[in-house]
């Protein structure tokens, strides 16, 4: 489990928009860990979380106006009924508010990365982290430090 930045980018509804945006971060040799995209009719919300948070920053910096970072909670997880679940009701428990969630697909039987945007992340990998049984439902313990922000 990590504390990662997030990048949403705001993108108008049309072709070629999106394949411009993962072309741009391809050509700059930037991984995509976990994406989302969610559309408004008109507009869409692009997150993502990649391998390089500063070549990102540097590539939607130079090509895009409308973007925007957070940190978000990073976990790896059991890809298997309930594992997502049980880490959503442990934060519940807590009062831990989850404001939204997605998941990579990961490999059948393999595991998958979970995202969390929570208001409280330190809370948050408490809750989570360094227990028996958060370990035996895929939870990982914290590693790293969160990236710098620029």
């Amino acid at each position: 489990m990590r504390i990662d930045t997030q990048f949403s980018i705001f993108l108008i509804n049309k072709p070629g928009v999106l394949a411009a945006v993962t072309g741009a971060l391809a050509k700059a040799r930037v991984n995509m860990l976990a994406l989302t995209l969610m559309d408004t009719g008109e507009h869409g919300v692009l997150r993502i979380i990649t391998s390089d948070a500063d070549t990102t920053r540097k590539v939607l910096g130079s090509a895009y106006d409308r973007w925007t970072e957070t940190q978000v909670l990073v976990m790896e997880m059991d890809n298997r009924p309930g594992a997502f679940a049980a880490a959503a009701g442990k934060l519940a428990s807590e009062h831990v508010n989850i404001t939204y969630a997605y998941c990579s697909a990961g490999a059948a039987g393999g595991k998958t990365t979970a995202v969390f945007k929570i208001n409280d992340l330190k809370k948050a990998q408490k809750v989570l982290g360094g227990t028996k049984a958060a370990h035996d439902e895929g939870e990982g313990t914290v590693k790293g430090k969160p990236p710098k922000r620029s």
